[in-house]
């Protein structure tokens, strides 16, 4: 290859890993697999060590991540949150510790610290005098976006560390979503009409990016801490140490499955252990992340433009396999949501065999272009229903067959109709066998009503043979009818009728959720109970009411409306009142001299804690909330406050100091107006 050529195809990468590194970092919404992406990014290392001169300030090996959203402020790092080299096979890890060794002129066997590659997103914590202070996304790796509120709601990151924390410490760590959460999250959004994320890591960095963190606060994201930026005192002498230092200061590490290796063979054999391992763990990972572990040997081996010289990524071989396509299937949902699934050639992937693959709705379908008789690229994501990622178009023969959207359901014929803003369309018959089936599933689902002992099979046998309609039939099942269906034995039956007649007296969220209320769910079920206290009181509700709550839109409330004032339903929670099933009521928000009053809380507070302002207005009746709005009342600034108080001094809201905000309370403690 001349220059010319080189040059031009050049050109041809960078455009190509630019535009998939904003798809990537800044709209979530990857159009190919990390394995795709690396072979891309490697041709493009190899241009340019081959041509120095291609290596310019704009191609996408001077760059780790994208440059920060213009939504969320700027943050600076003290010191650059660099990428990783990445190897592929043995020989590129034996490679990696001969450089090592020939830099720090040994022959001695190297210490090495071998960490799981969580595959989430990087972060930054910025602890002050133990206080989380600012915390931040990579971004470019010189600078980030700053995402403060939305990780504090993630419950694993401490706001205070402990009595013996250093007044400045840099925590770097990797935020994410376990497999069986992203399982369930995916399930909530199809039921809701809303797109399905991709994997766990696309789940994670758009849960971190919301302008609302109450949305993020009802994501469930979780933090492994793996380094430091900037330390105030004394560093341990290694990486393991630092781990363990963490760790005593109350942050998140991963060190069950952490491991030091003496040499690289052992290194190799750890490798090699995880990735049989790999399918057990609960999350997903990409690889092992491979660092010397002797801190004052990093710093001598020091860093390169991009990565470290020190640390190395040894990624999994891609989870990708191709097959065909037999055939589309389509799901219906308990809210009617009808979902296609291919059916596909059995295949080996990764050492499991698929026979089927998500194509989430006909939004996807068209943009992969998804046709019956295709042969596709799946993708593999440990437990969780295989991807197809991509479409090999070049080998059709024109026989493939495209899938209308439907006009009638799968199950039961009934119309079907996709509501605007809504990327699946709905069966509208409510009594579709279909979404009966599904809503009993929900009901009986261990966060709902826990029916220990309900499980699918047994609930087809109930449907099967006509015993139950609705939830209420659940109730009024005897001991013979049971006895009645197959592997339903004496004692299994003593069980389930116990754990039937348990149910009847669960808490009044778990009954709300259980109810299957459009638009409601774990966390807005709990909110409800807690504001009305009794399913009479939520009952008779109306819109203003509902919208007068802080997390409830429009959606929402009339979604609740709707729900009560459908006399199918009112019959049904008739029925359920009947059959013995008397939800507990909610603890009810007490009135107060603060009833009806929102208060937001910003900045670094130097007199309370914030948890405990929070429960100081809750104490009186108010509401505390995490994001400034139309709704706010109040604005209690503490030190560096950011872009909430900006907020709130465009709207008009009252800021007060934290001063200001105790005088406050010592006001309407004392019986005067506020």
């Amino acid at each position: 290859m001349d220059q010319t050529q080189a040059a031009k195809r050049h050109r041809q990468l960078c455009a190509e890993l630019h535009r998939h590194n904003t798809l990537y970092h800044i709209h979530d919404r990857p159009e190919i697999g990390d394995a795709e992406y690396d072979r891309l990014f490697s041709e493009l290392l190899q241009l340019e060590e081959a041509f120095p001169e291609l290596d310019t300030p704009s191609s996408p090996s001077r760059r780790v991540g994208a440059p920060p959203l213009e939504k969320f402020k700027s943050v600076a790092h003290s010191l650059p949150m660099l990428s990783l080299e990445n190897a592929f096979n043995d020989q590129d890890m034996r490679d990696f510790d001969e450089r090592i060794k020939r830099f720090l002129s040994t022959d001695e066997t190297i210490e090495y610290a071998c960490e799981l590659k969580m595959d989430g997103v990087a972060v930054e914590l910025v602890y002050h005098e133990g206080r989380l202070e600012v915390g931040s996304t990579r971004g470019d790796g010189s600078s980030g976006e700053g995402i403060t509120e939305n990780l504090r709601t993630i419950a694993s990151i401490p706001l205070l560390l402990s009595e013996d924390a250093p007044s400045l410490l840099e925590v770097r760590g990797e935020v994410y979503m376990e497999l069986a959460a992203f399982q369930s999250l995916n399930e909530e959004r199809q039921e809701e009409g809303l797109a399905n994320f991709a994997n766990p890591r696309n789940a994670a960095a758009g849960s971190l990016r919301q302008l609302d963190s109450a949305i993020t606060a009802r994501r469930p994201l979780q933090i492994f801490c793996y380094g430091i930026g900037l330390l105030e005192g004394p560093r341990p002498h290694s990486h393991s140490q630092l781990l363990e230092q963490l760790r005593t200061w109350g942050l998140r590490v991963n060190s069950e499955e952490t491991k030091t290796a003496k040499g690289i063979d052992q290194v190799l054999a750890i490798y090699a252990n995880l990735l049989q391992r790999r399918d057990q763990l609960p999350y997903e990972i990409d690889g092992m992340v491979v660092k010397v572990n002797n801190l004052a040997l990093q710093r001598e081996l020091g860093e390169k433009t991009r990565t470290p010289r020190w640390a190395i990524a040894y990624k999994f071989p891609p989870r990708q396999a191709i097959t065909t396509i037999d055939d589309i299937v389509l799901q219906v949902g308990r809210t009617g949501a009808i979902t296609p699934v291919a059916q596909l050639r059995p295949v080996e992937v990764s050492g499991v065999i698929v026979s089927r693959a998500s194509l989430h709705n006909w939004d996807e379908i068209a943009r992969l272009d998804v046709r019956i008789g295709d042969q596709v690229v799946v993708e593999r994501a440990g437990d969780v229903i295989p991807d197809v990622v991509k479409v090999l178009t070049e080998k059709r023969s024109g026989d493939e067959q495209a899938l209308p959207l439907p006009l009638n359901c799968p199950v039961c014929s009934g119309p079907v109709s996709r509501l605007e803003g809504e990327v699946v369309p709905r069966c509208q018959n409510s009594s579709c066998p279909a979404r009966l089936r599904e809503s009993l599933k929900h009901f009986v689902a261990r966060r709902a009503m826990d029916i220990d002992g309900l499980g699918q099979r047994t609930i087809d046998q109930l449907l099967e043979r006509g015993l139950v309609r609705n939830f209420a039939d659940l109730y009024r099942l005897s001991r013979e009818e049971l006895l009645a269906c197959e592997r339903m034995g004496e004692k299994s039956t003593d069980k389930l009728l116990a754990a039937i007649d348990a149910s009847k007296e669960r808490p009044l969220a778990r009954f709300l959720f259980a109810l299957g209320i459009r638009n409601v769910g774990e966390h807005l079920a709990k909110l409800l109970a807690a504001q009305f206290g009794t399913l009479a009181e939520l009952a008779t509700a109306g819109h203003d009411q509902l919208l007068a709550l802080h997390e409830v839109g429009p959606q929402v409330a009339e979604s609740v409306v709707d729900f009560f004032a459908n006399e199918r339903n009112r019959q049904l929670l008739a029925e359920l009142q009947e059959a013995g099933v008397r939800p507990q009521a909610g603890e009810k928000r007490s009135g107060g001299p603060l009833t009806g009053k929102t208060f937001v809380f910003t900045g670094s507070l130097e007199i309370f804690k914030r948890k405990e302002a929070q429960q100081l207005v809750e104490g009186r009746g108010g509401r505390a909330s995490g994001s400034v709005s139309k709704k706010t009342d109040y604005l209690v600034a503490g030190r560096d406050a950011g872009s909430k108080l900006d907020r709130a001094n465009e709207l008009g809201v009252t800021v007060l100091s934290e001063e200001e905000f105790q005088q406050l309370l010592a006001r309407i403690d004392n019986g005067e107006q506020h």
